[in-house]
């Protein structure tokens, strides 16, 4: 393994602390404000690993550098918001938590395979997902005093989280073509086990 490869990893493991500190309250409660959301996403596995498999994606399928490797992520953050807003008006749709499951499913095959698709229908593949992410998100924050500041912060982080996984993904293009896909398949498998549990 080469140098550049080992550095990557070791970036990614630095996230493991991160995970480790990353709730909000000792009640285990989230308290509403910027800070809170900034740290939400990082606080559950599955919203955390579908943000980072996006950006990774959409980084190893690029043709080049440029624009066109952010409709996904873009796509992602910006239906995020809408299914946040929805939930916290208190719109139910059914199949909440499976659809978030299939999301690591369906990014962790995107990450293995490097599927090439036009911006706009990656944007709208991620995008019916994100709506699921934030309508949970949304639920939560729902009756809040601080719903906007903490839905900003979530915005934040999930941008964050996207730039990382473009970052890695970009990184790896080249590097090791193994190293994406078993990242991709352990999102995958992660993806299979949720939804095994909820059926």
């Amino acid at each position: 393994m080469t140098s550049r490869n080992l550095r990557i990893l070791a970036a990614i493991a630095g996230l493991v602390p991160v995970l480790a500190l990353a709730h909000t309250g000792a009640d285990g409660h989230a308290h509403p404000g910027f800070m809170s959301g900034l740290v939400h996403p990082f606080t559950g596995f599955d919203h955390l690993a579908v943000m980072l498999s996006v950006g990774l994606w959409s980084a190893l399928a690029a043709r080049r550098a440029g624009p066109g490797m952010l409709w996904g992520p873009l796509g992602f953050a910006a239906m995020l918001l809408v299914g946040a807003m929805l939930g916290l008006q208190g719109v139910q749709l059914p199949a909440v938590e499976p659809m978030i499951a299939a999301s690591l499913l369906v990014t962790g095959l995107l990450v293995i395979t490097r599927w090439r698709m036009p911006g706009v229908a990656a944007a709208l593949l991620v995008g019916v997902f994100a709506i699921f992410h934030g309508l949970a998100h949304g639920y939560e924050l729902a009756g809040s005093t601080d719903a906007a500041a903490t839905l900003a912060g979530m915005l934040a982080a999930t941008v964050l989280l996207h730039a990382t996984g473009l970052a890695l993904g970009w990184a790896l293009r080249h590097a090791n073509v193994w190293v994406p896909r078993l990242a991709g398949a352990g999102v995958a498998a992660f993806g299979v086990t949720l939804l095994t549990q909820l059926a």
